[in-house]
């Protein structure tokens, strides 16, 4: 199967809160993640389209973000999210974990 991504993605061991207007707010795993995306492990599974704030510490970050995403695939025991228009400090963060460091 090709890899339609855009960009590498690096692991990530993190739990964060998913929240968002036409979802109740649960506990997912951030498991990889990009510039321009996540894959997160969850019992839920938000529809596909469904628009999200990834809101966590990513790795480096003094205090939580909230990441705008949308939710463009799901499969069992998880789903993957493609960023929005991510802040300057977001950006930084996910840059610095793409850098290795």
């Amino acid at each position: 199967m090709e890899d339609k991504r855009l960009h590498a993605r690096v692991p990530i061991d993190i739990t964060v809160a998913c929240e968002g207007p036409t979802v109740k707010r649960f506990e997912a795993h951030g498991k990889d993640i990009s510039i321009g995306g996540m894959f997160l492990e969850s019992a839920e599974l938000p529809v596909f389209g469904t628009a999200l704030s990834i809101v966590g510490r990513l790795p480096g970050a003094k205090k939580d973000v909230s990441l705008p995403a949308v939710v463009r695939w799901t499969k069992a025991g998880g789903f993957g999210v493609q960023f929005g228009l991510l802040g300057a400090l977001e950006t930084h963060l996910i840059s610095e974990l793409m850098k290795g460091g």
